[in-house]
């Protein structure tokens, strides 16, 4: 069976989502091909007697782009059975069953990736339109890359002496313990968390460590979910490779409640946290449940940066509660602590 897994954007990273279910569906049996659309056109990648075409959405852009790339699929590979998975599949299935998708698949979609390829293999009729969620531990294997863009085709890291760095992209758990009311991961994980084995993790790392990779970057919703996995990763990869550097994202509750193991992934590599601030107001944080306060916030700056990590941190800037006041607060907060070059635009 031809299988095409399609990437539509995952923040300029190569993506797990795609080199974990490709080989998985190799070992399957399945002759597999990979399309990153941030890098590569459709027409490079599909071909007409493709079987089944699989897109991965793991973000609200990569949905507003498959949406887009659906008809242009149904042009190339006019009799492929098409499927979404990821993150923000679930929470879309209405909109891609109007569109003529024949599954949507969430969580941790490999079986129900495999449990479609068996499906098609054993019938030759249009499978009926399925939506699920799957929360069920699955046994993970190494990431098969070798069907992607090189990495030198992806975002680079930019070091403040010029020297440029070439990103790998490795995640180490999914899902999330808990229930921010801004994030996406809630109404599909609820709660849940899973754990990617740790040898599972080096090997991937290991791998693209030897195609160029100079630092990782962890894709996690949250490193600290598991914090003794999380450390165990980066104890590994510092032994092994003592001049790659790393980055995650990790909330300020873990950073201001683990001030010793952030000191630690200081001296491991760890060049930055990204961390979802969201507001610099109580109220608001309390009505977002972010599980911190504006102090919090204060507080974990200064200790990432007593432990040479900058702070990478991201805000809703608009939500319904949001006043002028609050917006104002939140420009002047950011001036004040020296963080314009690390928010985002």
């Amino acid at each position: 069976m031809k299988v095409t897994l399609v990437n539509p954007y995952e923040l300029g990273r190569q993506p797990f989502g795609l080199a974990e279910p490709a080989a998985l569906l190799g070992q399957a049996g399945c002759d597999v091909n990979c399309c990153d659309l941030s890098i590569q056109k459709l027409e490079e990648c599909l071909a007409t007697d493709t079987d089944l075409v699989a897109v991965y959405i793991a973000m609200h852009t990569a949905t507003r782009i498959a949406v887009e790339a659906l008809p242009k699929i149904r042009q190339l590979s006019p009799r492929a059975r098409v499927c979404v998975f990821g993150l923000y599949a679930p929470m879309n299935s209405e909109l891609f069953k109007a569109q003529g998708v024949d599954a949507v698949i969430g969580g941790e979609f490999e079986n129900g990736l495999l449990e479609l390829v068996a499906t098609l293999r054993n019938s030759d009729q249009a499978p009926a339109f399925t939506s699920s969620t799957r929360l069920e531990k699955i046994p993970f294997v190494v990431p098969d890359r070798s069907g992607l863009p090189a990495l030198t085709k992806y975002a680079s890291l930019i070091l403040p002496d010029g020297e440029n760095r070439t990103v790998g992209f490795a995640e180490t758990t999914r899902g999330c313990k808990y229930f921010c009311r801004h994030c996406p991961v809630v109404p599909v994980y609820e709660g849940k968390f899973f754990v990617i084995p740790a040898d599972v993790v080096n090997a991937d790392i290991e791998n693209q460590i030897a195609a160029g990779a100079r630092h990782i970057s962890f894709g996690d919703p949250d490193f600290f979910n598991g914090p003794g996995h999380a450390l165990r990763i980066v104890r590994a990869l510092h032994t092994r490779h003592p001049d790659i550097t790393w980055d995650a994202t990790i909330k300020i509750e873990h950073i201001v409640n683990y001030p010793d193991e952030i000191r630690e992934l200081g001296r491991t590599g760890c060049l930055f946290i990204l961390t979802a601030v969201e507001s610099v107001d109580d109220t608001l944080l309390a009505l977002l449940d972010k599980g911190h306060t504006r102090d919090d916030f204060i507080n974990a700056l200064a200790l990432t940066r007593a432990a040479g990590i900058a702070l990478a941190p991201t805000f809703v800037a608009f939500t319904p509660w949001t006043s002028l006041q609050h917006y104002l607060a939140l420009l002047t907060d950011i001036l004040d602590l020296q963080l314009v070059e690390a928010v985002a635009p």
